[in-house]
Protein backbone atom coordinates (compact mmCIF):
# COMPACT_ATOMS: atom_id res chain seq x y z
CA UNK A 1 0.00 0.00 0.00
CA UNK A 2 2.81 2.41 0.88
CA UNK A 3 4.43 1.69 -2.48
CA UNK A 4 1.27 2.77 -4.33
CA UNK A 5 1.01 5.97 -2.31
CA UNK A 6 4.64 6.84 -3.02
CA UNK A 7 4.17 6.11 -6.71
CA UNK A 8 1.06 8.32 -6.77
CA UNK A 9 2.87 11.20 -5.09
CA UNK A 10 5.84 10.94 -7.44
CA UNK A 11 3.52 10.74 -10.46
CA UNK A 12 1.62 13.85 -9.40
CA UNK A 13 4.89 15.66 -8.77
CA UNK A 14 6.14 14.82 -12.25
CA UNK A 15 2.83 15.85 -13.78
CA UNK A 16 3.17 19.33 -12.30
CA UNK A 17 6.78 19.75 -13.44
CA UNK A 18 6.02 19.44 -17.16
CA UNK A 19 4.95 22.47 -19.14
CA UNK A 20 3.66 23.25 -22.58
CA UNK A 21 5.69 25.59 -24.73
CA UNK A 22 5.66 26.95 -28.28
CA UNK A 23 8.19 28.71 -30.51
CA UNK A 24 7.01 30.42 -33.69
CA UNK A 25 9.31 31.58 -36.48
CA UNK A 26 7.76 33.76 -39.19
CA UNK A 27 9.55 33.77 -42.54
CA UNK A 28 8.84 36.44 -45.15
CA UNK A 29 5.48 38.09 -44.58
CA UNK A 30 4.14 35.04 -42.78
CA UNK A 31 1.43 32.59 -43.74
CA UNK A 32 -1.23 33.70 -46.20
CA UNK A 33 -3.14 30.59 -47.29
CA UNK A 34 -3.68 29.01 -43.88
CA UNK A 35 -2.67 25.56 -45.15
CA UNK A 36 -0.70 23.76 -42.45
CA UNK A 37 1.23 20.50 -42.12
CA UNK A 38 2.20 18.90 -38.81
CA UNK A 39 4.61 16.16 -37.82
CA UNK A 40 5.61 14.81 -34.43
CA UNK A 41 9.29 14.61 -33.53
CA UNK A 42 10.59 12.12 -30.94
CA UNK A 43 13.73 12.34 -28.79
CA UNK A 44 15.55 10.27 -26.18
CA UNK A 45 17.93 11.33 -23.41
CA UNK A 46 16.05 14.49 -22.47
CA UNK A 47 15.88 15.78 -26.04
CA UNK A 48 19.54 15.22 -26.89
CA UNK A 49 19.13 12.49 -29.53
CA UNK A 50 16.37 12.71 -32.18
CA UNK A 51 14.68 9.42 -33.07
CA UNK A 52 13.15 10.63 -36.34
CA UNK A 53 13.84 13.39 -38.83
CA UNK A 54 11.23 16.12 -39.28
CA UNK A 55 12.31 18.08 -42.34
CA UNK A 56 10.63 21.49 -42.26
CA UNK A 57 12.19 22.37 -45.62
CA UNK A 58 10.19 19.56 -47.25
CA UNK A 59 7.07 20.65 -45.36
CA UNK A 60 7.48 24.23 -46.71
CA UNK A 61 7.66 22.87 -50.29
CA UNK A 62 9.23 25.97 -51.81
CA UNK A 63 6.95 28.58 -50.22
CA UNK A 64 8.56 31.95 -49.49
CA UNK A 65 6.12 33.20 -46.84
CA UNK A 66 5.32 30.81 -43.98
CA UNK A 67 5.54 30.21 -40.25
CA UNK A 68 7.14 27.30 -38.41
CA UNK A 69 5.83 26.49 -34.94
CA UNK A 70 7.46 23.95 -32.64
CA UNK A 71 5.49 23.13 -29.54
CA UNK A 72 5.04 20.64 -26.77
CA UNK A 73 1.30 20.36 -26.38
CA UNK A 74 -0.78 18.41 -23.91
CA UNK A 75 -0.82 15.41 -26.28
CA UNK A 76 2.99 15.45 -26.39
CA UNK A 77 3.13 15.54 -22.59
CA UNK A 78 0.79 12.53 -22.40
CA UNK A 79 2.89 10.64 -24.97
CA UNK A 80 6.03 11.41 -22.97
CA UNK A 81 4.49 10.29 -19.67
CA UNK A 82 2.97 7.16 -21.22
CA UNK A 83 6.19 6.16 -22.98
CA UNK A 84 8.22 6.62 -19.83
CA UNK A 85 5.81 4.57 -17.72
CA UNK A 86 5.74 1.67 -20.20
CA UNK A 87 9.48 1.70 -20.89
CA UNK A 88 11.42 3.62 -18.23
CA UNK A 89 13.50 5.81 -20.53
CA UNK A 90 13.73 9.47 -21.35
CA UNK A 91 11.52 9.56 -24.45
CA UNK A 92 9.89 12.90 -25.26
CA UNK A 93 8.05 14.39 -28.21
CA UNK A 94 7.15 17.73 -29.74
CA UNK A 95 5.01 18.82 -32.68
CA UNK A 96 6.35 20.78 -35.65
CA UNK A 97 3.74 22.68 -37.68
CA UNK A 98 4.39 24.61 -40.90
CA UNK A 99 1.67 27.05 -41.99
CA UNK A 100 1.85 28.50 -45.48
Amino acid sequence: MKKHIKLGIVSLGLLFTVACYAHTHVIGTGPSTGVSYSERQYFILWGLIPLNDVNSKMMVDGAENYAIETQQSGADVLITIGANIIIPTTISSRTVTVTK
